[in-house]
């Protein structure tokens, strides 16, 4: 649904952009991360087709965002960080005026409302002045204004800034909602723990380029080696926990008391091999799970981030 090759952005102080290339699938929910200054809003303005790469390529839905950008336009809804509202306009026409500036023609507009409305719950409100809401709901009509028109591929820059738990929770179920609809998501933030509950994969972008070799999976991602860890836990397994798996030609990554982190080798039968050989060794073994990497955690290992020096 989005094709980035080699592109470029120069802003007449300093270049921006140094040659990103990534592809999203459809139905994808992709995390854009990286520190302040990564370059994380200008790609997603090149994507949006606000901002002409001075090199590259960029295509949404199969459009090209520089030979046909209204088509790509169409394709697409845009949530930027600083967003706008017509305060004075009720969300019914609120979402009326986007729908109609958005193409969708004027006896469709009213119902396209409607529809948006029902998508972030916000039906009751149809009739409330965009200036009465709260932050939250605020961020619940613009992301309306953004698919009223019923994209393909919606864009959300720092969606989730100012927003108190409540409301973040609540725009992570939206966020969800949309991708089981169909919908393929792009997500730009620098704070990780607010895209840990929805996105399937994350892309890295640091000073301009990208880092960790592409777009990875955002959870239970392998680490570098490419081995995968188990959490396993056992009934009495004695002090002797780490000997015992390491004797067993498994690699401890850690053990406390009743419970270790082992690393394995990739294959189709690996968890089933392991831990047939633990039971088979006398381990009474109480659960086996794979070890689910955080956002965090996959961001650090994939970038490959310096240590900060010590004081």
């Amino acid at each position: 649904m989005i094709v980035a090759e080699a592109v470029i952005y120069d802003y007449p102080a300093a270049r921006a952009l140094q040659g990103v290339s990534f592809t999203l699938k459809r139905g994808a929910v992709l995390a854009l991360v990286g520190p302040n200054g990564a370059g994380k809003s200008t790609l997603m303005r090149c994507i949006a087709a606000l901002d002409r790469p001075t090199e590259g390529r960029i295509s949404v839905a199969g459009f090209d965002t520089q030979a046909d950008p209204r088509a790509a336009h169409a394709a697409l809804g845009y949530l930027p960080d600083f967003f706008g509202l017509y305060d004075e306009l009720s969300v019914r026409r609120a979402l009326v005026y986007a729908a109609r500036s958005r193409g969708v023609p004027a006896p469709a507009a009213d119902a396209a409302a409607v529809r948006a409305a029902g998508r972030v719950e916000m039906s009751e409100r149809l009739d409330q002045r965009a200036g009465e809401l709260s932050r939250g709901l605020r961020q619940r009509l613009a992301i309306a204004q953004a698919i009223v028109h019923q994209p393909q591929v919606l864009l959300l820059d720092e969606p989730a800034a100012g927003l108190d738990p409540e409301a973040r929770r609540s725009l992570s179920d939206l966020i969800r909602q949309l991708a089981r609809e169909g919908m393929t998501i792009l997500v730009s933030s620098h704070i990780l723990a607010e895209l840990e509950d929805y996105c399937t994969e994350m892309l890295m972008l640091r000073d301009g380029r990208v880092v960790g070799g592409g777009v990875v999976r955002a959870e239970g991602a392998a680490p570098a080696a490419g081995a995968l860890r188990m959490h396993a836990s056992f009934t009495q397994a004695g002090p002797d926990l780490a000997e015992r798996l390491a004797g067993l030609g498994f690699e401890v990554d850690s053990a406390r008391g009743d419970e270790a982190v082992i690393r394995l080798a990739p294959s189709p039968d690996a968890e089933s091999e392991a831990l047939s050989r633990l039971v088979a060794a006398g381990l009474k073994v109480r659960g086996f799970s794979p070890v689910r990497s955080t956002l965090e955690e996959t961001y650090l290992r994939e970038a490959r981030l310096p240590e900060e020096p010590s004081a």
